[in-house]
């Protein structure tokens, strides 16, 4: 049974792992009293598990969480920083919490990301309130390299006309995509869309 104070704040992303421990990230500061900067693992118990080590976290909110094949944790958010690395909005993480510093998305989204989706050879998909990613128009959606940088093969033409909150992959690579908008790349779609895989 899960005990304790909990989370001193929102938690709003959750990623289940194999081992049955679960991600959690959101605006919170701690977890049971033990400090954790908006990402914390907790044990199947419900306890924190200090074994994942995110130092000082990200320095705003996390909004979505993903776990890779490999182990590695995908995140988005509000946030700039983490564990005082700049990561403007996304990043990845080794399974034990410290930044992965191969994927590096420069100056990232200037916008908060909703919702991510790991594709197979590492590429990463992101949708949220952004309509740039380094600089390169992409209104809130955008295909990552396993590095990091902008896919380029990915083109959404004029994308989602509003936010994009929630993203899911289906087994043919189709994405479909939720939110508050009323059209992508200029036709007509509301709320939902489904997107082939360029």
């Amino acid at each position: 049974p899960i005990s304790g104070s909990g989370a001193s704040g929102r938690v709003g992303a959750l990623a289940l792992l194999p081992d049955g421990k679960v991600l959690i990230g959101g605006s919170f500061t701690s977890y049971n009293g033990t400090p954790c900067n908006r990402i914390a693992r907790l044990n199947a118990n419900g306890s924190i598990d200090t074994s994942f080590n995110s130092g000082s976290g990200a320095n705003s909110s996390v909004a979505a969480l993903a776990v890779q094949p490999d182990g590695k944790v995908l995140l988005g958010g509000a946030f700039t920083s983490y564990n005082g690395a700049t990561r403007h909005r996304v990043a990845r993480l080794h399974a034990n919490g410290g930044l992965d510093t191969a994927f590096d998305p420069g100056s990232g989204t200037n916008d908060a990301v909703l919702s991510l989706a790991p594709l197979p050879g590492g590429k990463v998909l992101i949708v949220g309130w952004f309509t740039s990613y380094g600089g390169t128009a992409r209104h809130r959606i955008a295909r990552l390299d396993a590095d990091g940088s902008l896919d380029t093969s990915f083109d959404p033409g004029s994308g989602a006309n509003a936010a994009a909150y929630s993203l899911a992959v289906q087994s043919d690579g189709k994405a479909l995509l939720g939110g508050r908008f009323t059209s992508y790349d200029g036709t007509e779609r509301r709320g939902l869309a489904r997107l082939n895989t360029d």
